[in-house]
């Protein structure tokens, strides 16, 4: 595999510039949404989602009438979906001519069939990570979002945080010398239940897809995407991937350490190590709230950063922006980086034996 790309420093979102306004400020006219799916990362997305002046909660859909209707009473939201004669929820959601975006909170296992969906139906689509289960299914929906003229973004909240940019301006400034390795973990023992989505195969469950593209990101965001990935991992009695260990390594020499786990602790942090010095985040990676940057030859410093709402604001702000300004892919999260990204994971999975009910159509 050969995805490399030179190491270029990630656009960094207006809402995350240090002069920025007030991210749930408005920029524009209201957006009307549509929340698909009622489940904890749902309801947590929406506290924010709420927050914006410039958003409208128009409408959740659910597979029950109960959590439907629970839901919209809990936020506010003007209309509640569910199956029903026949028809799933999310459909009717998309039916509703008042949804302008949808934000997609299904298992990753639902997403390429309900954002199908959702574009077909005209609608803007925030969709959560891991984007799909794999690329064939992102290079789909990445071509509908273009025929359609809609837009369409991965929902991978670290790229849009001011911590996380401030991070990468300090590892492109040359201040830490040449990148040259970059370890990062998210592990957590997690209660082992055939019925969750990160125990079930049917949902796309396992390590890899969920948790694997924290890490992945502070590579990404340091030296690219790799020439080469070596990976290794556990599976399970059902085919699911307990943790995996992935190194990646760079034209010229550069290589990253990333591992993933579901059944050890793990410190969640990211370093990036340069010739001239090193940059850590405090815990956890996906959401520091410190930096602590090390000279070689030098004192260290601590960056501490302040969180607007949950920190999902951001994305929520930056996808507003660009439906507001008529464009249909972020360019902080940019349509080519989710689709290299799930063709990266394709040969992680090819590697350690994982294969889902989503790869047969291929």
């Amino acid at each position: 595999m050969n995805l490399h790309t030179p190491a270029q420093q990630i656009p960094r979102p207006p809402c995350a510039a240090p002069d920025a306004a007030d991210p749930f400020a408005a920029t524009g006219e209201p957006l009307r949404w549509g929340v698909v799916a009622t489940g904890r990362i749902a309801g947590n997305v929406t506290q924010d989602l709420a927050g914006l002046e410039d958003s409208v909660l128009q409408a959740v859909s659910s597979r029950s009438q109960e959590s439907a209707r629970a839901f919209a009473e809990e936020f506010g939201f003007v209309a509640s979906y569910y199956d029903a004669d026949g028809e799933t929820g999310y459909q009717r959601l998309f039916n509703d001519p008042d949804v302008d975006v949808v934000y997609i909170a299904t298992p990753h296992a639902q997403h390429y069939q309900v954002a199908k969906a959702a574009l077909e139906s005209g609608k803007h689509v925030l969709c959560e990570k891991a984007f799909t289960v794999n690329a064939r299914e992102a290079a789909e929906l990445i071509d509908l979002a273009r025929t359609r003229n809609l837009f369409l973004m991965e929902a991978l909240w670290s790229r849009f945080l001011p911590s996380v940019n401030r991070a990468w301006e300090i590892i492109h400034s040359g201040e830490l010398g040449e990148i040259q390795w970059v370890q990062a973990d998210l592990s957590f023992p997690s209660d082992h239940s055939r019925t969750h989505r990160l125990w079930d195969p049917a949902a796309g469950g396992g390590a890899l897809l969920d948790l694997t593209v924290y890490p992945l990101t502070w590579a990404l965001g340091a030296l690219g995407f790799p020439a080469a990935v070596t990976a290794t991992g556990a599976l399970n009695d059902d085919n699911i991937d307990t943790q995996n260990a992935l190194t990646l390594s760079y034209e010229g020499g550069g290589q990253a350490q990333l591992t993933s786990s579901l059944v050890s602790s793990g410190p969640g942090q990211a370093t990036v190590s340069g010739s001239a010095g090193w940059l850590r985040t405090g815990s956890v990676l996906h959401n520091p709230r410190e930096l602590t940057i090390h000279p070689h030859q030098g004192e260290q410093r601590v960056e501490t950063f302040e969180q607007a709402g949950r920190g999902y604001v951001y994305e929520l702000r930056e996808t507003t922006r660009c439906i507001q300004q008529g464009l249909t892919e972020s360019p902080t999260m940019p349509w080519a980086d989710t689709l290299n990204t799930m063709r990266l994971l394709d040969g992680v999975r090819n590697q350690l034996g994982l294969r889902y009910a989503n790869d047969d159509g291929e």
